[in-house]
């Protein structure tokens, strides 16, 4: 969400916003389709155990454990997870200085594939796939 948030002040807040909320549309989609084809598994395969609970259990009993490791980490630097995500964030918005003078549907695409290769794989579409499955 960083990513989005420096676009929309570096653009409209409005094209940002469309740019943003069609790509976690089009990837809640996606993490849904992936669930429920992971939840269409017979259970008669794994003798009995329900593997898309399973699944889901031990992804949320990681993801919690690794944002609570992630919120008491702070490095060398002083720095956490979240100010190295915010600076890698401003140097993807930084390289891509052509998107301020390319035209509305152009910065739109950009918005969107930006923010959907960033939030493809991560733990909230990992959630959600684990949602759907359970």
């Amino acid at each position: 969400f960083f990513v989005a948030a420096l676009l929309a002040a570096k653009l409209s807040r409005f094209i940002s916003f469309i740019g943003s909320l069609g790509a976690l549309a089009v990837m809640s989609v996606i993490s849904v389709v992936i669930g429920q084809v992971f939840h269409a598994v017979p259970s008669e395969i794994a003798n009995g155990i329900p593997l898309d609970d399973v699944a889901a259990v031990i992804a949320f009993t990681y993801f919690g454990i690794k944002i609570l490791s992630e919120a008491f980490e702070i490095d060398e630097d002083g720095k956490s997870a979240m100010d190295e995500e915010f600076e890698e964030a401003e140097e993807v918005v930084d390289e891509n200085e052509a998107i301020t003078t390319a035209s509305k549907g152009a910065q739109i695409a950009s918005i969107f594939a930006l923010v959907f290769a960033a939030e493809f794989g991560d733990r909230s579409f990992l959630a959600t796939i684990a949602l759907s499955a359970a």
